[in-house]
């Protein structure tokens, strides 16, 4: 087979042909190796299949324990050009000394092939200790990763981890000559015979328990030519030992426990700057992702001169699927010095293992004061802290939003940061709520929305969940505490909630109107086809204290809300009119140039709607991605994008101010042939409009053979049409991406951009523990950028202009 050790005294080994050296692997994903002091050979190979006509490329990703990049090569297209015969195979080596032992990471990408359909590949190593891992792109189903072997003329060993519960085995497309596999444990005992069939498939349920008692399973292969599905190794439940992790190796000898062990330590590394002589901590979490207590060893290990880095604890103690916080806590180096020390975790049940991150501190100012050359390009595990120290002291897991004095707050799943007094604090909503229910009806508080709504007076507004049902928090002292009140529930269907939050121009004169979009329908034959009921409610406030009043229907046909990335704004308001802007489901059997979008005014004082408008068509049909949003300028005039999944946004503005009902422009694209998906929009405060979105780039510099999605900044300036768009961020990987952005503006007009790149493919995901998101702003409408520092955040309440 073709994972096969080399022998460990060759320097320069080269491939042996005679040996048994290919194992064909369908699909993408990489591999782990346990290395030891020396030199790591990986000798990598491909072949095309030649199953489609865009050239192949294969991308290979070497880094060590802490991530840091050690080599990126290419393999490029073998030239064949007759379809459906696989070419030549071709190699590649990466090679890298090994200072000390840990867990060294191998990624395997393949451009315009993030399935890995028109490739196989395989490696071999002087490495003896190496676990594989099946990872393609993602789709838009239930994951799953079968493992698929194509080199019929070896066999082949798939040695695994067994779910403890029961599970099922089942290996298709077997050679005809193939009628046994066998089933070992640790011990080479055999556990079980399964008998293929006819059609070349073999299936058999184990049963819960028997047989755990060993690190894990092997089963074997006559031939190296099946598609394997094994639960708890290629599918999962959430309670499996690797959820959406499919880790294996071919050879017995070469199992590591990585899925218990390989992931011990978070960040993987950590680069800070300070003053000299300046004293700083560093957090880290130790991670226990099995399902026994651990005791895990720690150290530090310093690969030039000590220097002043100690840690809180050497040996923790974690509860099964737990973490545990360490600090390490270090003393800046002298002026234009550079100090590097390594994190030691070693398991004690498993002396043998151990993997370290790296902490590095520079004396100076970090590059993340500065501004950021734009596109801010990003490598792979080279991030915002490794590129430029950015080290926030305030959350990056939510979007950002300011009060009316142009302080920061942040709804977290922990409950609402806000920067009071210069320091950061943290309101525990289970704590903080007084409610005007019943206290057993409130219990652990979800989080339906992550925006944050202020009024004239000043009162700030969250949305929240609990026991199945949904609440308006309430609070009128700054985010201190908060008053609950029940949001009424829909009959039936699946829920999402929104509310109004400042886009620019809007400050309500009481609690924000709420939109309740609740799925009545599921389209079985068109995916992105759901049917929602869209209904607003308007809750008012008499004599400090909310009045929930029963919703509005407004639609039983919206196709409903997309709100990850971006976070439209469907609603804002001026004075007593509420204006909602939302997309519609319409007839698979007719055609319609995309998603429409229509407008509605509702008039508190009046009670009354008016008849919805149809402003724009946001392409394609019947697609959840295409939410409209919605802003209003100074002038009171609505502005509106209609949502798009791969289209240019199409744009109108209304022809009277806060007035849906007096006309509309002619809806025009932001750009030609532009590819947007995700609105965030805002109104500066010149009445220019900004918006960011994902942008796909094809065929364009640093992916030129393939394409990649890149996050992209776009304004208008009033009375000029839509400029050019502007990359951010450009991913380290190409084919799919998403950012899960969120746009947001101060009260002073600046802009903030909170987002993370999320890569098509499970290895580079989920081998990425951290949740990487992070926070720049553009104090000048865009024309800069930068990395926001908590000294960004510091207003006063005269430079606030609040509106």
């Amino acid at each position: 087979m073709f994972v096969h050790p080399l022998p460990l005294a060759a320097a320069e080994p080269t491939t042996n042909d005679k040996a048994p050296t290919r194992l064909a692997l369908g699909g993408v994903g990489g591999a782990y190796f346990l290395a030891e002091p020396g030199e790591l050979i990986i000798d990598l190979e491909k072949q095309d299949r030649n199953r489609q006509p865009a050239a192949l490329t294969l991308r290979a990703i070497l880094v060590g324990p802490d991530r840091h990049l050690l080599q990126d090569i290419t393999i490029a297209d073998d030239g064949n050009t007759e379809k459906g015969k696989p070419g030549p195979i071709q190699r590649a080596r990466l090679v890298t000394k090994v200072e000390r032992q840990g867990v060294y990471v191998l990624t395997v990408t393949a451009a315009r092939d993030p399935y890995g359909r028109n490739v196989y590949w395989g490696f071999r190593t002087n490495c003896p200790h190496y676990m594989i891992e099946t990872a393609r792109g993602h789709r838009d189903a239930v994951h799953e990763e079968p493992i698929e072997l194509a080199n019929p003329d070896r066999p082949c060993d798939i040695c695994f981890v067994p779910r403890n519960g029961q599970f099922t085995m089942e290996i298709t497309r077997l050679p005809k000559d193939v009628d046994a596999l066998q089933v070992y444990d640790g011990r080479n005992q055999l556990i079980e015979t399964l008998d293929v069939n006819t059609d070349g498939k073999a299936t058999h349920t184990f049963p819960a328990g028997a047989r755990r008692d060993t690190d894990f399973w092997r089963l074997h292969l006559p031939r190296q030519y099946a598609t394997v599905q094994i639960d708890g190794l290629t599918r999962w439940n959430r309670d499996d030992l690797s959820p959406d992790v499919c880790l294996w190796t071919p050879d017995p000898s070469a199992f590591f426990p990585m899925a218990e062990y390989g992931w011990l330590l978070a960040p993987y590394s950590r680069t800070v700057y300070g003053k000299p002589g300046q004293q700083g901590e560093i957090s880290f979490k130790v991670q226990n992702k099995s399902f026994v207590e651990k005791t895990i060893d720690l150290s530090l290990e310093f690969p030039n001169t000590p220097w002043p880095a100690e840690l809180s604890a050497t040996k923790v103690v974690i509860p099964p699927r737990q973490d545990q916080q360490i600090v390490l806590r270090y003393t800046v180096p002298s002026e234009g010095q550079t100090a590097v020390c390594h994190l030691r975790a070693r398991p004690e049940a498993r002396p043998g293992f151990s993997t370290y991150s790296t902490v590095t501190v520079k004396a100076g100012a970090a590059p993340a004061s500065k501004p950021l050359a734009i596109p801010m390009v990003l490598k792979p595990y080279t991030l915002e802290n490794e590129q430029f120290g950015y080290v926030p002291a305030y959350p990056v897991e939510k979007q950002m939003y300011f009060d009316l004095k142009n302080r920061p707050c942040i709804r977290t799943d922990a409950g609402l940061t806000m920067l009071r007094d210069g320091n950061w604090s943290t309101t525990d909503l289970g704590r903080a709520i007084a409610p005007h229910v019943a206290p057993s009806a409130i219990g652990t508080i979800g989080v339906p929305s992550t925006k944050v709504a202020f009024d004239r007076d000043g009162d700030l507004y969250i949305l929240a969940s609990a026991a199945k049902a949904f609440f308006l928090l309430h609070s009128r002292d700054e985010g201190k505490t908060f008053t609950a009140y029940p949001i009424p529930v829909h009959k039936s269907g699946r829920q999402t909630l929104d509310m109004e939050v400042f886009t620019g121009h809007n400050l309500s004169d009481g609690p924000p109107p709420i939109l309740r979009c609740t799925r009545t329908a599921k389209d079985p034959k068109v995916f992105w086809r759901s049917v929602h009921d869209l209904e607003l409610l308007c809750p008012t406030k008499v004599d400090g204290r909310i009045v929930m009043p029963e919703p509005v229907l407004l639609s039983k046909s919206a196709i409903g809300l997309s709100s990850h990335s971006g976070i439209p704004s469907c609603v804002v308001s001026r004075g007593d009119k509420v204006h909602v802007v939302w997309g519609e489901a319409t007839d698979p059997e007719k055609e319609v140039p995309g998603v429409p979008a229509f407008v509605a005014t509702y008039d508190r004082a009046t009670g009354k709607f008016g008849d919805p408008v149809l402003v724009a068509y946001g392409p394609p049909a019947n697609d959840i991605h295409n939410t409209p949003s919605i802003t209003i300028d100074s002038g009171g005039y609505l502005h509106v994008l209609a949502g798009t999944h791969g289209r240019a946004f199409p744009y109108t503005h209304s022809l009277k101010p806060n007035d849906a009902h007096s006309g509309w422009s002619e809806a025009v694209p932001t750009g030609e042939d532009l590819q947007q998906t995700y609105i965030g929009l805002v109104c500066g405060p010149d009445d220019t409009l900004y918006t960011v979105f994902r942008l796909w780039n094809r065929g364009k510099e640093p992916f030129p053979t393939s394409y990649y999605a890149a996050l992209a900044f776009q304004r208008k300036r009033p009375g000029q049409p839509w400029e050019a768009p502007q990359a951010l961020i450009v991913p380290p990987l190409s084919e799919y991406s998403v950012y899960y952005h969120r746009l947001t503006i101060d009260r002073t007009g600046r802009l903030f951009l909170n987002y993370e790149h999320w890569s098509t493919y499970w290895f580079y995901r989920k081998d990425n523990q951290l949740w990487r998101r992070a926070l720049m702003m553009s104090p000048d409408g865009g024309s800069n950028w930068k990395l926001v520092e908590t000294s960004d955040l510091l207003p006063t309440v005269a430079d606030s202009k609040a509106r």
